[in-house]
């Protein structure tokens, strides 16, 4: 007899590959969730360092300063990052290729718009320093001037990490953007506060890890694509055309994805209180920290769902959605449950400055289970060049956080923009479930992923509610649900059903190596370019 996750396992690809699809989903989903796990642990310590080094008030001024940073670069970069990664794995790569022209088409006019916004973000520092961080003082005009100067570099390094992901494997990718990036901004945060650096220069440490990224990803991506070994860069008319007829509608979605937590702590620095700010901005990192698991997951498989859908090959790229969601559902449901009923207990970690967001967390945590249920249906609606049905649902997200947000903020500080947030997130992905299935045209979820969503809530709501019994919502209990369900898990590991299941699993995953790779560099028209 087996069970429901054992079941979906293998009807998502587990033991019954097709064309081997599963099996190199299997193995870059497995690295870019080591990796996603990593950059959870790091961002986690970086939002302590935050929280701890300034306090509630400073903390929200830095938040705010990153959030300025993360809408912008999502507005400059015009959604030409997803568009990189929708149109390099259906290009060919070598000297007779067409894969290097998509880079001046896609990086010009972001780079163009990036430098634009910084100039003007710089003179317009007086203005907007005491309307966005209020209570920072004499440090509200450099944080914002540093933050808005910083703008090109990270939005280069922005679309040079999804070039990096298209051609290179996705070990690179994970070294870059889950390692190098999450480790570096907490200890240079770290080594200021501990010099007694104040918030300008700990966002200058903030910042540096993305330049010394951008290097990196150059040099990788360059010499991946023969760049300076005779590659034609020169597009052609129809380049621009194909690639921003594309971009574009993604380019306001985009905006509204990544700017959708920080427009909440700015609209709650605006309207209600730095501190207040402060406080969902730390709620906030917990939120996204949760999300890493499905966010390794789609960076992995993106490339491979494009090339699929370009092809037609729906039923395959539904299946390994399918496989993805599955992973998701035992990895994030978990987390977010876990938030949901020890917000108090997470939030202890960053101060008693803190713990008063604790029903901002569980509101938050609750929407975003539906996201966790639904998957990265958001990924399989831009691979199958659908972007205009994307932007109608963040389209959706966002009128109903800013209309909630500005009824809500003002009275209920952080817990109404979590509601405001928190009801966008439920529009948004129940209206892009419902446009993907009909697009991709076959079952994005299953009655077998049905009972693995079921078990992980039984499985984890009967250890919390033990762990609340015996020692309530704080750390105590916190740690008690963990330690419980760390025993469950090991037991669990004790049936030689499962172990040979996991086996089965672990020899898929190393077995999406060698063949996948090369399957892949086929679909990608590789030469004998690739910088291995």
């Amino acid at each position: 007899m087996t069970t429901s996750v054992e079941r979906e396992a293998r009807d998502a690809g587990g033991s019954r590959p097709v064309s081997g699809e599963t099996g190199r989903s299997a193995r870059s989903g497995a690295i870019g969730l080591v990796g996603a796990a990593a950059s959870g642990l790091f961002g986690f310590v970086l939002a302590v360092v935050i929280t701890r080094g300034y306090g509630s008030a400073g903390a929200g001024a830095f938040f705010a300063a990153i959030g300025v940073v993360t809408v912008a670069t999502a507005i400059c970069t015009l959604g030409a990052e997803t568009g990189i990664m929708w149109a390099l794995p259906r290009r060919r790569r070598g000297p007779d290729g067409d894969a290097a022209r998509v880079l001046p088409v896609a990086l010009a006019p972001p780079i163009i718009a990036s430098v634009a916004v910084a100039v003007a973000g710089v003179i317009a520092a007086d203005w907007l320093a005491p309307r966005l961080l209020d209570s920072s003082g004499s440090a509200g005009r450099p944080l914002i001037e540093a933050s808005f100067s910083a703008l090109p570099v990270v939005v280069a390094m922005t679309l040079l990490l999804a070039a990096l992901r298209c051609v290179r494997s996705i070990e690179a990718y994970v070294v870059v953007q889950f390692l190098l990036l999450p480790i570096g901004r907490p200890a240079l945060v770290g080594v200021f506060v501990l010099v007694g650096g104040g918030v300008v220069l700990g966002m200058i440490g903030w910042l540096v890890p993305a330049v010394v990224a951008l290097v990196t990803a150059a040099l990788l991506v360059g010499r991946s694509l023969g760049i300076g070994r005779g590659v034609g860069l020169r597009p052609l008319r129809s380049d621009w055309r194909t690639f921003w007829g594309f971009a574009l509608p993604r380019a306001a979605s985009a905006a509204i994805d990544a700017g959708s937590m920080w427009v909440g702590v700015l609209m709650t620095a605006a309207l209600a209180s730095q501190a207040e700010a402060g406080i969902f901005g730390a709620v906030g990192r917990y939120v996204l920290a949760g999300q890493l698991a499905m966010q390794g997951l789609r960076v992995a498989v993106s490339p491979q769902l494009s090339r699929l859908l370009g092809r037609g090959q729906r039923d395959e790229a539904a299946q390994v959605h399918r496989q993805m969601t599955t992973w998701s559902l035992v990895l994030s449901l978990p987390v977010y449950l876990l938030l949901a009923v020890f917000g108090l207990g997470f939030l202890q970690l960053f101060g008693p400055d803190f713990t008063s967001g604790a029903a901002a967390m569980t509101v938050l945590a609750v929407a975003m289970l539906v996201n966790v249920a639904v998957g990265n249906v958001q990924s399989l609606l831009l691979m199958g060049g659908r972007s205009g049905l994307h932007l109608s649902a963040t389209v959706a997200n966002v009128l109903v956080n800013l209309t909630l947000g500005f009824a809500l903020i003002p009275g209920h500080g952080a817990l109404g923009a979590a509601v405001a947030w928190g009801v966008g997130i439920v529009v948004e992905n129940l209206i892009a479930a419902v446009a993907a299935r009909r697009v991709v045209g076959h079952p994005l979820f299953t009655a077998g992923m049905a009972r693995t969503a079921l078990i992980a809530v039984v499985a984890v709501g009967a250890a919390s509610a033990l762990a609340v019994t015996i020692a309530g919502q704080g750390v105590e209990g916190l740690a008690v649900a963990l330690g419980i369900l760390a025993v469950g898990c090991v037991s669990y590991l004790t049936i030689p059903r499962v172990r040979r299941r996991l086996w089965d699993i672990l020899k898929q995953i190393r077995g999406g190596g060698a063949g996948s790779r090369a399957s892949a560099d086929v679909a990608l028209g590789d030469t004998g370019m690739k910088g291995r």
